[in-house]
């Protein structure tokens, strides 16, 4: 009987050992500061949002707008890149004007608060392909933290040519036809597609008075059958073809889309003239051929 008055004496104390019905959960807070955040670009908008219109054998400045947000101050961005590329190539691609543009040192516009804008900017070549391409931009903090995002842009077709600038037959009597060589007209592609080509002609300047006449000279004209072309330099007056006053396509010639960042796509068309004695022209004659690229 001892022993059990001994054991009930311990048992409430065993019972009761440990944290009371209070301190079953204990909430503990946390802390830290965090000093920097890594920049968020929250837009790009290159061209306004519109499809890019390349400019013929010329550059065209393409702007991209970029909004970022920093929470130490829209002021600690301290340099933003943009590379411009098409879609089947990488941001990391080198440089090259048909697929790949870089912009190293785009500019701050504005900051306010925490937020800030800068602008970058690429000199598209006519030649640079169209279709889908990514302006991929990257935000650098002054604690060396760098965030990137991209956005699509679209780059339009363009059928674009340049030629020579001036087709002249030299000095020519009554009667007579250009012998050989033939005189050339080469051919520029100036975009960024395979182009075709077409041909048309008038008399002087003015394709109203012109009209039905491939030269105005000081004295009477020449007729439009009288001028002709080929892309074979060697193919006689008799067989090439005529100008007429309707734009008709030269049969087989074609312009490749350039590729090569030193060499331009060129093709060469070949020009015979006959001074028809049936209108006995005389003095300086001047005319006009229009050229036009077409698709293929």
């Amino acid at each position: 009987m001892l022993f059990l008055a001994y054991l009930y004496f311990l048992l409430p104390s065993v019972l009761s050992w440990g944290p009371g019905g209070n301190y079953a959960n204990v909430s503990v807070k946390t802390t830290v500061n965090v000093t920097s955040a890594y920049p968020e670009i929250l837009n790009i908008s290159c061209n306004n949002g519109q499809a890019i219109t390349l400019n013929a054998g010329t550059t065209k400045n393409v702007t991209c707008l970029v909004q970022i947000q920093e929470f130490n101050g829209g002021n600690t961005i301290t340099g933003v890149n943009e590379t411009f590329y098409y879609y089947l190539n990488k941001s990391s691609d080198p440089n090259a004007n048909n697929t790949h543009y870089t912009d190293s040192t785009c500019s701050s516009n504005s900051t306010s608060g925490w937020y800030t804008n800068w602008t970058c900017s690429v000199a598209l070549l006519y030649y640079a392909n169209n279709g889908s391409w990514r302006a991929n931009v990257s935000a650098i903090n002054d604690h060396n933290q760098t965030t990137n995002d991209y956005r699509n842009a679209t780059i339009s077709s363009l059928y674009a040519l340049n030629v020579t600038s001036l087709i002249d037959f030299g000095s020519m009597a009554v009667g007579d036809t250009t012998i050989d060589p033939p005189v050339q007209a080469n051919v520029t592609n100036f975009g960024n597609m395979n182009i075709n080509v077409s041909v048309y002609g008038y008399g002087g300047n003015d394709s109203v008075t012109g009209t039905g006449l491939a030269m105005i000279c000081q004295i009477r004209n020449i007729t439009l059958p009288n001028e002709r072309y080929s892309i074979n330099q060697t193919i006689q007056y008799g067989t090439m073809s005529s100008i007429t006053g309707s734009s008709a396509t030269i049969g087989g010639l074609t312009v490749l889309h350039q590729t090569s960042d030193v060499t331009q796509e060129i093709n060469t068309t070949y020009w015979r003239l006959h001074v028809n004695l049936s209108t006995n022209p005389f003095g300086v004659c001047n005319g006009t051929v229009v050229f036009a690229a077409l698709a293929p």
